[in-house]
């Protein structure tokens, strides 16, 4: 194969850029030989014998200039969550061969694309090599310790003048475990909640619907768990591409006997595997599901005794469901009848079976609706808490589900302890610090939250899916002192957010813009910048720095330092450390975390998460427990995870949380949320008590279900002190843990006595409770089908409309109705709908800045179905304008292809570089331009965002094409 010069335009940078590097356009083997990146043995794991596979590793000739002994560094691949293992050789500090981790019970040898090329991500010439601010125009070096005055001193002037919520702080999936806990605290002490992360734009519905459920916002089993369905249920994930490892699991599941059903817009890699494809119109997932349901109560195919025991509210599903009879939901969804009668007839007859799903069922207005469908599913077939079943809910980037575990997000602080005053009174004893000093950091004002007035201490801040409005409206519309005059971009880009030219117009306005990467991203190139104000600070890879992060999950892992950081480039930690002191906070941030030079120790952050994180069991993965299976990976088996043997014997491989306990507790940690079969202290559990005890009359605690062991044999509430006094277990606890617990519950007992007494009798900590059907404080108490807000079956909007607009809505106004009132469908009939490639992650800029991923994907593109292309005047290959009914549009490729639907086109999210149709390459630093740059499909997406979380609709709006 060799590379595709883009002679008729000045497109993406391929063959053009790697000739600069290379000397000419090469063959790929030359390519790869030359760049001492030889195919390495993950990403053809599963197709050559080991006898054909090769490690990645420098050419001999690269080789002699690097002398003395090889070291080995292990280290958890930076891409999607699966957590893949990275084995490194390192010789004298230089990063030599790459492997992946046959001992990693996660990933078992094998690596994708992305995770082959890794060691180029570390070594990348593209990278951002030093600070730089943007003077007229270009692009200006400094120092870091002149980069930092001036960012400090800015942000003061900031504070001053406009108070702290006035600087928006956007976080990263990106971080270490350790790195986001940080990132968490600096707002805080900075004194506002506006501060987000890329979990906004991906599983914000998820933890919100599926915590509102069953207890725990998170993945229930793992992908190693998979081996054990007897049924597969995709919806809205495309894991072949997005999780291309994740699939092993998957296949070694149907291996031994399990069904696949994908139900998706496209005809993908995934649905290639599967048994049944269902083809949903997008924007239906919830009808499909009460179709689903229809068939499985009007033949009895629901788990009663499990209902009657651990749900509740179900005979409103019940209800609903009636209404979607198979003709009903085949008008709705596009499906035949007969084929979601045949989908529901394999759940039923194939239990346990799991469902998984990812951004396709997210990314909607009603994206919590689907979520909680989604998890009723599960529940009406007795699923949930029984190994090979549950919901496996695949998480993005490598660490997004640790970075919302430690609470980078605007409604919470570490651990989903909410903003409430007791909340932060928690953080302030884990901190060390007194209350009032936190309190004094924020604005004191009480602003509008929905109909009522709460103090900017307590109030959710503005999300990253809606960060430039936060900029953009003046004063009056937004729920704080005044608009938002500042970005702190920390390891995300603009690419991933819908309403490109929106982004475009804050970048411009706002009086301060820091990206802080290891690639200056597409927020660099994206404003035509008048004014000073605009920085970029090198962060370092994290292979160039260490700590644990959380795969999808919820297995810790404890990655070492392969490298040392390249250029200029510096550690999150080390830059946090030097902003606090510029900012004149860092003696209390750190006060209990040593700092060596500007480095704070990573072990010692690592301990102070361990302090405070009680609700879901982060206390129990210390540092020594984490380093300790990093050591032992081999004798973890692959489908329990569970050590047999060895110094880890009995743990559960990465210590899922919940790890109840301090880490001398000995917790193993929690494959499998919910499995009543097992003792609460080998990682058992029964549905968290998180909504009362009673509600309407229902009762809401379980009945006749408990966890193996339990002394107490029934439901019963969350632990307290004044609880284990009832029960006569308050003397269990030690003279100085009485000391600690006294007048605390499970989640602020700092010495973790009242957990270990609870656990010791056999009782889960967090209570004995249903899960829940109905979620009575949300918009939808019961998850109901809304159109989109760009609705092409303008017939169904009457019947199915959206909500009403809403005033301060995370500080914003939010608009509903007022868009779906408008009807596009004429001049933009096509569904436009997005998604991943196996090529490249997240906003791409880092991929596409590798060449030898680069070469693999050179286009952006749109998929076309032929029909709608010949309507078009359009062929394959062809340039062609993809414009959006709010004005936005962009330049792609089209492919035509029958993987779309009549009335469907698909693009991917991980171009940038580009904007309306024109290449930015000139406004990139010297040296940094990635490889491959191309238009941002989320230009042409459009407004609408979840009823709950503000999640952003990029799964099903509305668009025309035309040729170019």
């Amino acid at each position: 194969m060799k590379l595709t010069k883009k002679l008729n335009h000045p497109s993406t940078e391929s063959t053009g850029a790697l000739s600069g590097v290379l000397g000419s356009a090469i063959d790929r083997r030359t390519f790869l030989r030359r760049t001492g990146l030889a195919l390495g043995a993950g990403a053809i794991a599963t197709t050559l014998p080991p006898a054909m596979m090769k490690r990645s590793q420098a050419t001999a000739a690269e080789r002699k200039f690097v002398k003395g002994p090889v070291e080995i560094k292990r280290s958890v691949c930076t891409h999607c969550s699966v957590g893949c293992g990275v084995i490194a050789e390192v010789q004298n500090g230089v990063w030599t061969g790459q492997e992946p981790d046959f001992d990693s019970p996660l990933n078992l040898g094998s690596h994708c694309a992305k995770g082959a090329s890794v060691r180029e991500h570390g070594h990348g010439e593209r990278r951002l090599k030093y600070p730089m601010k943007l003077v007229n125009g270009k692009w200006q070096r400094l120092s870091w310790d002149q980069a930092i005055d001036e960012i400090g001193d800015r942000l003061m002037g900031i504070r001053e003048q406009h108070g702290p919520d006035a600087v928006m702080w956007v976080g990263s999936a990106k971080f270490s475990n350790e790195g986001a806990y940080l990132y968490r605290k600096m707002a805080a002490m900075w004194g506002t909640n506006n501060v987000d992360h890329q979990a906004r734009i991906c599983h914000s519905t998820t933890v919100a619907g599926v915590a509102n459920t069953w207890g725990y916002g998170a993945m229930t089993n793992s992908y190693n768990d998979m081996h054990n369905s007897k049924c597969i249920f995709f919806i809205g994930s495309n894991a072949a591409e997005a999780h291309p490892v994740s699939m092993q699991h998957v296949l070694r599941g149907k291996e031994n006997g399990a069904k696949v059903i994908v139900a998706d817009p496209r005809f993908t890699r995934t649905a290639a595997h599967a048994d049944q494809f269902l083809r949903l119109r997008p924007g239906t997932d919830v009808p499909l599901i009460y179709g689903l349901l229809w068939h499985i109560f009007e033949n009895g195919w629901e788990d009663k005794e499990y209902i009657s025991q651990r749900v509740a509210f179900m005979d409103e599903i019940r209800a609903e469901a009636a209404k979607w009879t198979p003709d009903v939901v085949e008008n709705v969804t596009g499906i035949p009848g007969d084929e979601v009668k045949a989908a529901a007839k394999t759940m039923a007859e194939h239990r346990p079976g799991t469902i998984v799903w990812c951004m396709g069922g997210t990314q909607h207005t009603v994206g919590n609706n689907n979520t909680r469908i989604y998890s009723v599913l599960q529940l009406a077939l007795g699923n949930v808490g029984k190994s090979g079943g549950g919901a496996n809910i695949f998480r993005g980037h490598d660490n997004v589900q640790g970075a919302t575990d430690f609470g980078i997000l605007a409604d919470t602080l570490p651990g989903y302890y909410g903003l409430a005053e007791g909340s932060w009174k928690h953080w302030a004893r884990v901190w060390d610090i007194d209350f009032e000093w936190i309190k004094s950091r924020f604005d004191q004002a009480s602003y509008a939250d929905g109909n009522k007035m709460t103090p900017a201490m307590n109030l959710k801040g503005i999300t990253v899916s809606r960060w430039f409005d936060g900029a953009n409206e003046s004063d009056e519309n937004v729920s704080q002192k005044t608009a938002l005059k500042a970005l702190m971009m920390w390891g995300h880009a603009p690419n991933s957010q819908v309403r490109g030219a929106e982004q475009k117009k804050a970048l411009e306005n706002l009086d301060l813009v820091v990206v802080v990467d290891p690639y200056p991203t597409h927020t660099a190139v994206l404003p035509d910048r008048t004014k000073e104000g605009m920085y970029l600070l090198p962060a370092c890879t994290q292979f160039e720095t260490y700590g644990s992060r959380t795969a999808s999950n919820r297995s810790l892992q404890w990655g070492e330092k392969i490298i040392d950081p390249l250029f200029e480039s510096k550690p999150d930690h080390a830059i946090m450390y030097m902003l606090a002191k510029k900012l004149g906070f860092d003696q209390q941030m750190f006060k209990n975390i040593k700092v060596n030079g500007e480095e704070p120790l990573i072990e010692d952050i690592t301990r102070e998460f361990n302090r405070g994180m009680w609700t879901i069991g982060y206390t129990g993965q210390s540092p020594e427990r984490l380093k300790l299976h990093l050591e032992n990976k081999h004798t973890f088996n692959v489908t329990t995870l569970k050590a047999e043997g060895g110094p880890c014997d009995g743990d559960t491989y990465g210590l899922p949380w919940p790890c109840w306990g301090t880490p001398e507790f000995k917790h193993p940690g929690t494959h499998v949320l919910y499995d009543t079969s097992k003792h609460v202290k080998e990682g058992g559990l029964n549905f968290r008590a998180r909504f009362g005890v009673e509600h309407e009359g229902v009762n809401l605690l379980a009945e006749d279900s408990y966890s193996k062991g339990a002394e107490i044999q029934d439901g019963y509430p969350e632990f307290t002190a004044d609880m284990l006094k009832q029960l006569g277990w308050w003397d269990d606890l030690t003279e100085e843990e009485k000391v600690a617990a006294e007048g605390k519950n499970w989640k602020t007992d700092l010495s973790g006595g009242i957990q270990r007494v609870a656990i010791e009798h056999g009782c889960a900590p967090f209570g004995n409770a249903k899960a829940r059907c109905k979620v009575w404080n949300f918009p939808d108490p019961i998850p109901v089908h809304r159109e989109p807000l760009y609705a092409n079956r303008r017939d169904l909007v009457e019947q199915y409309p959206t909500y009403p607009d809403r005033k301060a809505f995370w500080r914003l106004p939010a608009r509903y109705a007022s868009i779906q009132a408008q009807d596009f469908s004429k001049d933009f009939p096509l569904i436009h709908t997005s998604g991943r490639l196996v090529e490249y992650e997240g906003g791409g800029e880092e991929t596409r800045s590798n060449p030898w991923l680069a070469e693999l994907q050179q286009d952006m593109f749109v998929e076309i179905h032929p029909g709608d292309a010949n309507d078009r005047g359009i062929k394959d290959g062809q340039w062609v304008w993809l414009d959006g009914p709010e004005g936005g549009r962009i330049k792609v490729k089209a492919m035509v292809t029958e993987r779309v639907g009549r009335g469907v086109v698909f693009t991917p999210f991980h171009f940038g570089g580009w904007f309306e149709g024109k290449d930015l390459l000139s406004k990139y630093p010297e040296g940094t331009h990635p490889y491959v740059r191309g238009s941002a499909c989320n230009d042409a997406f459009t407004y609408g965002y979840d009823s709950v979380t503000n999640m952003q609709e990029t799964k099903a709006s509305l668009c025309q094409i035309r040729p170019a």
